[in-house]
């Protein structure tokens, strides 16, 4: 039986991650107590225990985890943002042309951070079909549920008496010095990092990522970037390239919520054009991505034990 370790499992992909594997039949989890679950040697010998390991710590620890695991046959999947544009490492983002036989065939798995998976989905396709060009500067806005704002933030957010503040929409990384900005780049092959403007809103979870564009940007036409979409997701059982998704106009970004899979849509006209992507911060964009990278390293399907119905 495989044996899984998740190490941060207190934090909240951890505990998603455990709480979706813990009835598998196939898996076995390596628990350590609450007394051991920072100790060094604990961690070690439940990393060299382990068939596959899930990190789910601050990038620091992440890199700690790493070392202490040198010399098993683990296979590591890191949800922390430490190894994302590491060249030693697999980005786990299986849709993307040839990553599925790379993940297939390695024994270290960067999970992808949520913001960036739904840009290069809009964008990655784009770039490598010459649809953008790989020098192009774009632009990104993007709304979550509180939900990726980790324990202390979810906290907050369901206070009863929380700032009145927090009711409303909030921008952050004011500095455009999102951590994901490295990945949404680099994975894309762009060589400009884009300007991306994050908002945290009073939901719980779901995500909405959506790249705009001139018609200057483009090679090709709007017909054309759905073209594209459309054909490079054709086969995927988790991304799917919808048509007109909008619930009377709108798109909601909790439309996804509790789901594991990905929509992505191209709205606008032939002037300015909207790339949407919609999902689940704590699904595609954490703990399901993180599962679906589990399923191809044991050679399952990569639907196992992911909620996409």
């Amino acid at each position: 039986m495989t044996k899984i370790f998740i190490d941060g499992s207190a934090g909240t992909t951890g505990l998603r991650i455990h709480d979706r594997l813990y009835d598998r039949k196939d898996l076995e989890l390596i628990v350590l107590s609450e007394e051991l679950r920072k100790d060094e040697s604990a961690r070690r010998d439940a990393l060299h225990e382990a068939d596959i390991a899930f990190l789910c710590l601050p990038d620091a620890a992440a890199v700690e985890s790493v070392a202490l695991a040198e010399g098993s046959n683990v296979k590591i999947i890191d949800t922390s943002t430490a190894h994302r544009t590491n060249d030693d490492w697999t980005y786990g983002f299986p849709e993307l042309t040839g990553m599925t036989e790379k993940i297939k065939s390695s024994k270290r798995v960067a999970n992808p951070g949520c913001y960036a998976s739904g840009f290069i989905s809009l964008v990655a396709p784009l770039v490598e079909k010459g649809i953008i060009s790989s020098d192009s500067y774009l632009n990104c806005f993007a709304v979550s549920g509180y939900s990726g704002a980790g324990k202390k933030g979810i906290a907050q957010y369901e206070d009863e008496n929380r700032d009145e503040l927090l009711s409303a929409p909030r921008q952050y990384a004011l500095t455009q010095e999102h951590k994901h900005l490295p990945e949404m780049a680099k994975i894309s092959g762009l060589s400009n990092t884009p300007i991306f403007c994050p908002f945290i809103a009073p939901y719980y979870s779901g995500m909405e990522v959506t790249v705009s564009l001139f018609k200057k940007d483009i090679n090709g036409t709007i017909d054309s970037i759905k073209e594209v979409l459309e054909d490079y997701y054709l086969n995927s059982p988790i991304v799917k390239f919808k048509g007109d998704i909008s619930e009377g106009g709108f798109l909601s970004a909790s439309n996804m919520s509790g789901r594991d899979d990905m929509e992505i849509t191209v709205h606008g006209n032939e002037d300015r054009i909207l790339l949407v992507s919609r999902f689940d911060n704590l699904g595609k964009g954490a703990s399901g991505a993180a599962i679906q990278n589990m399923n191809i390293l044991l050679g399952l399907p990569e639907t196992e034990g992911l909620n996409i119905d």
